[in-house]
């Protein structure tokens, strides 16, 4: 007797051989581990997956550096490749049951970059922002193949993640346009400074704020009132969604008339009405876009970190003033690699962005270890908080990468406050970071202010001596204060002669 098979349908056989592949479980690396990779050289390199549980999975790193490992009973692996220097392209493979080659992968210089909006923007146009300044030619011009951007999913979670979507891509023109344009513009100048392959992986949302980017168990340790807010925000929210259901009937009738109305009278329509968001849904709650975004980067040989955050959290400096700083500190913990270097942006002149937060950002620097601080009160945009020029900010954040990650004698930061004197009317300031000497930029000194009570400022006549600035102003006999760019959109011009700008700061009582 001959057995007839049922016919398999031409377009069921792509999902039968799909489910089949699933029940072999193939050895599947995370997907950093991808083509055109960057890895850090000169680390021990992190490699981790999932295979059967208790299957032998065997990577092999440029035909040479070979280890292997069994999987755990729940499926994941992981192994630690040695230190390696810079060099490729390399294959990297991976075997078990199956075999997986990843090809023109690179060992070079590995960096995160996070935070909000302004490491978001991408260096090509988008939607509804207007272009930043000198895009279109760069992107024309970005043949960087040794340039490597991974884009992580953006992905709130409630629980801590390990898996991401994305994928390594070669810089080029084809591609710039989607990189981050500060981190696109630090890797730039980087790669061409080192001679190595750069790679960045982004990971950012704009409009956050750094409570979303912290690990759950450190807030509830450290912050607890920040989770104690999202419970309150969503009690608010269960009784405001009630009301609204309540009375969204009437609610309805009247936008309709309304709408009505203003349809006759060629007037555009009001706001539909609409329930209110649930908080529990929000990428902004606590610890979310820590445990979506950055645990599932962990622990990816990196590095360090370029940050560009704290516009969501105007408005409660004193706060960040502790958050920041425990933030990187517990980034450093949880990736186990030491203490990477940490480098980050002071946010830019904005009519609504006060001198508190900038202060609050000034603060971390001089209390965090092996962090620099990139000031930009010369790049900023006091009508739109997303500021235009991009590539000085890239730039300044490579020097500072040069100094504290490669060891560079250069001048990384402008003038930074170190001390005041008072001398009858007068104080004379000190500073870290001179750089080759003060410099008033485009005339005299602009922005220091002076106070007899710490209350009221008024402006100061300030004039550069030797490697300090003096302050006077002829109704103070005796000044208790003095501050430099405190406002929201400070016109000051300190810099030093290597052309950078300094912080603003206010000196505290003397």
């Amino acid at each position: 007797m001959i057995l007839r098979l049922p016919k398999i349908r031409h377009t069921l056989l792509p999902l039968l051989l799909a489910g089949a592949a699933a029940l072999r479980a193939d050895v599947v690396p995370h997907i950093l581990f991808s083509d055109h990779a960057v890895l850090q050289r000169d680390k021990p390199i992190p490699v981790w997956g999932q295979a059967d549980p208790g299957e032998k999975v065997t990577v092999r790193l440029a035909e040479k550096i070979t280890q292997s490992v069994v999987a755990g009973a729940d499926g994941r692996w992981s192994l630690t490749l040695p230190a390696q220097p810079a060099g490729g392209p390399y294959p990297l493979v991976f075997e078990g049951k199956n075999r997986l080659e990843r090809t023109d992968v690179w060992l070079g210089e590995v960096w995160i970059c996070s935070g909000q909006s302004n490491m978001e923007r991408q260096l090509g146009l988008r939607g509804g922002q207007k272009p930043l300044e000198n895009w279109e030619q760069e992107v024309a011009s970005a043949n960087y193949p040794q340039i490597r951007h991974f884009a992580a999913a953006r992905t709130p979670s409630d629980t801590p993640l390990t898996a991401t979507t994305g994928r390594w891509d070669v810089c080029s023109p084809q591609t710039a346009a989607q990189f981050t344009a500060v981190g696109y513009y630090f890797a730039r100048d980087l790669q061409r400074q080192l001679n190595v392959a750069v790679g960045l992986i982004h990971s950012s949302w704009g409009g956050t704020p750094a409570e979303a980017w912290m690990r759950r168990d450190l807030l509830a340790a450290e912050f607890p009132e920040t989770l104690a807010a999202q419970e309150k925000a969503i009690a608010t929210y269960e009784v405001a969604l009630e009301k609204f259901k309540a009375e969204e009937p009437a609610l309805l009738k009247t936008w309709e008339e309304a709408a009505a109305a203003a349809k006759a009278a060629g007037k555009p329509a009001p706001a539909k009405p609409s329930a209110p968001r649930d908080p529990r849904l929000s990428q902004n709650r606590p610890a979310s876009l820590y445990q979506g975004m950055i645990t599932p980067l962990q622990p990816y040989a990196i590095r360090g970190v370029l940050w560009y955050q704290g516009e969501s959290n105007n408005g409660r400096a004193e706060a960040y003033r502790n958050l920041f700083p425990a933030l990187i500190l517990d980034w450093r913990a949880q990736w186990g690699q030491g203490e990477f270097p940490f480098l980050f942006v002071q946010l830019d002149p904005f009519r609504s962005l006060t001198p508190e937060i900038r202060d609050a950002q000034l603060h971390a620097w001089r209390t965090t270890p092996n962090t620099a601080m990139v000031v930009t009160t010369d790049v900023g945009d006091a009508e739109d908080i997303h500021p235009n020029r991009k590539e000085p900010v890239g730039a300044r954040l490579a020097l500072a990468a040069r100094a504290l990650a490669y060891g560079e004698k250069i001048a990384y930061s402008g003038p930074v406050f170190r001390a005041a004197a008072v001398d009858g009317p007068r104080i004379t300031l000190t500073f870290d970071h001179l750089g080759g000497g003060l410099v008033a930029k485009d005339g005299p000194l602009r922005g220091f202010t002076v106070s007899s009570d710490g209350k009221t400022f008024v402006p100061a006549q300030a004039e550069v001596v030797g490697d300090t600035v003096v302050l006077h102003n002829e109704t103070i006999t005796k000044p208790v204060e003095a501050r430099y760019g405190w406002s929201n959109v400070p016109d000051i011009n300190l810099f030093n002669a290597a052309g950078l700008p300094a912080s603003p700061f206010r000196t505290g009582p003397l």
